[in-house]
C-alpha cells in the first residue's frame, strides 16, 4: 500500500464492505478490498429473490423495531446514514429505484446484477484496489492496534482494518464465518450463532402432501412452552420439509431462539383469520346448502384451495365421500375448527447454511456504536452481518449493512472519531 494517505484494508466485498471501501476511498484513504470469492457482492445477488431489496421506506423507528437482533445498537448508524441517505446516494450514482408493497425498495431494473455493476464502477472510480480470490487469514496487530492483514498472497500493512465478512449463511457466496474466527483471535466475543429468516421443518405428513401450495391472507401462530406465542398475517408456502414464505421467515427468528433454548414448538394456521367462528359457520352452511347434492370432497371448493380439502376433511374426521346431506352438527364443528386451527409440529429449522441471515456474531457490547470501532483493538472496525445484528425481511438487513459500512468508513478514514 502507498504511504501517502491513510491505509485501510477492508475484508469482505459484500454490501457493507463495498460501501465502506468506496466511501473511505472517496474520503481520501488508500483502500484495499479483499474478497475470498472471484466476484463481489455474491450474496447481494440473491436478496429479494434476485431483485436486491436495497432498503425500506419505513421511518427509522420501524427499522429498530424490525431488528430483533440488537436493533437499538443501530440508532447512531442510522442517524449518520439513513434509508433516505442511501436512496439519495444511489440517485447521485445514477440508479433509479422503485418502492413496492410493504415499503420494500428495489432497483427499478429489478436486477441485483445492476447493483453489483454499479459498485464495480464506483470501486474503479474511487481508486479502490480490489483483491479477488484472495482470502484474509488473520488481522495483524501492533501494540494493541490493527496493523494490517495476512492473506494467501502475503501481508498488507494498514492504519485501519474494516471487518465485513458477513455471517455464516449461504457459504457458497463466501459467508463461511471467517470473520468470527479472526475477531475471536483478537479477543472478541462471538455470541451463539443460529439461523434467522429460515424455513421451518415440520413433522406433519400433510406438509409434504401439500408441497408447493401457497396460502395468502392466512395467520400463522407459533408457541413454545405453553406461554410464549407469536403470530403474523400474510403469505406462506408448504414444502417437502415443512413451511416457508414471508410470515414463516419473519417468525423463524423467534422459533429458532426457542428451539435453541430447548422448547418444544408448535404452530397453527388459520385459513380464515378475518372471520369469527360464527361467521365462518354461516359461510360453511351456505356452501353446504349450495352443494347439498355433492360429496363433502366437492362441496368446499369455494371455501379453500382444492388441494387442502382432503387434508382438512381428514383433520375433521369427515370421510371425503360423505354426502353433504349426511354431515352431522359435530362434524361441521370439527370442520370449522380445522379451518382455523391447522396444527403444526415444528421440529427444527433448516440448516444455518440456508438462512438468509445469521443471528449472533461479534458482540456489540465490544463495539462503539457511534464509530463501529472495536473497544478492544484500536483501528479495527466492523460492518454488517458479522456483528450480532439481524432484522426481519423487507430491506432492513441490507440497510443495516449499508449504514454500518458507511460509519465504519468515515471512522476508519478519520472522519468519525475514535473510541477511547
Amino acid at each position: 500500500m502507498n504511504s501517502g494517505n491513510k491505509q485501510i484494508a477492508v475484508i469482505g466485498a459484500g454490501v457493507a464492505g463495498l460501501l465502506a471501501a468506496v466511501h473511505a476511498a472517496e474520503l481520501g484513504a488508500d483502500v484495499h478490498l479483499f474478497e475470498k470469492m472471484d466476484r463481489i457482492g455474491l450474496k447481494m445477488g440473491i436478496t429479494g429473490k434476485g431483485r436486491c431489496n436495497l432498503t425500506n421506506s419505513a421511518p427509522i423507528g420501524e427499522f429498530i423495531a424490525k431488528t430483533p437482533g440488537n436493533g437499538k445498537f443501530l440508532y447512531s448508524a442510522y442517524g449518520r446514514f439513513s434509508n433516505t441517505d442511501l436512496l439519495a446516494l444511489l440517485r447521485r450514482w445514477g440508479m433509479e429505484t422503485v418502492t413496492e408493497r410493504g415499503g420494500r425498495v428495489f432497483p427499478k431494473s429489478e436486477d441485483a446484477q445492476e447493483v453489483r455493476r454499479l459498485f464495480m464502477r464506483k470501486l474503479e472510480e474511487a481508486g479502490v484496489t480490489l483483491h479477488l480470490s484472495d482470502p484474509v487469514h488473520h488481522i495483524l496487530t501492533e501494540d494493541g492496534r490493527a496493523a494490517g492483514v495476512e492473506t494467501s498472497r502475503g501481508t498488507w500493512a494498514a492504519d485501519a482494518v474494516i471487518l465485513a465478512t458477513g455471517g455464516k449463511s449461504y457459504p457458497r457466496t463466501g459467508s463461511t464465518g471467517d470473520g468470527y474466527r479472526m475477531a475471536a483471535e483478537l479477543g472478541h466475543t462471538v455470541t451463539a450463532l443460529r439461523p434467522a429468516l429460515i424455513p421451518l421443518v415440520c413433522s406433519n405428513a400433510y406438509c409434504r402432501e401439500l408441497q408447493g401450495l401457497s396460502l395468502r391472507n392466512v395467520t400463522l401462530t407459533v408457541a413454545a412452552g405453553g406461554r410464549r406465542k407469536a403470530s403474523l398475517l400474510g403469505e406462506m408456502i408448504f414444502t417437502h420439509f415443512g413451511i416457508s414464505g414471508p410470515i414463516v421467515l419473519s417468525l423463524s427468528d423467534q422459533v429458532s431462539l426457542w428451539l435453541s433454548q430447548g422448547y418444544a414448538v408448535t404452530g397453527e394456521i388459520n385459513l380464515k383469520p378475518a372471520l369469527s367462528e360464527e361467521v365462518l359457520d354461516r359461510r360453511i352452511l351456505r356452501d353446504l346448502a349450495k352443494f347439498h347434492l355433492k360429496q363433502m370432497r366437492n362441496a368446499l371448493q369455494e371455501l379453500m384451495p382444492h388441494r387442502l380439502i382432503d387434508v382438512i376433511l381428514h383433520m375433521s374426521d369427515i370421510p371425503p365421500e360423505l354426502p353433504v346431506s349426511e354431515l352431522t352438527r359435530r362434524q361441521r364443528a370439527n370442520l370449522r375448527y380445522a379451518v382455523q386451527h391447522m396444527p403444526l409440529s415444528i421440529t427444527n429449522t433448516r440448516p444455518i447454511e440456508e438462512a438468509i441471515v445469521t443471528a449472533g456474531g461479534i458482540s456489540v457490547k465490544e463495539i462503539q456504536s457511534s464509530t463501529m470501532e472495536s473497544k478492544l483493538v484500536a483501528g479495527l472496525y466492523f460492518a454488517g452481518e458479522v456483528m450480532d445484528i439481524h432484522a426481519f425481511t423487507g430491506g432492513y438487513n441490507l440497510q443495516a449493512a449499508f449504514s454500518t459500512g458507511w460509519v465504519a468508513a468515515e471512522s476508519a478514514a478519520g472522519q468519525g472519531g475514535t473510541y477511547r
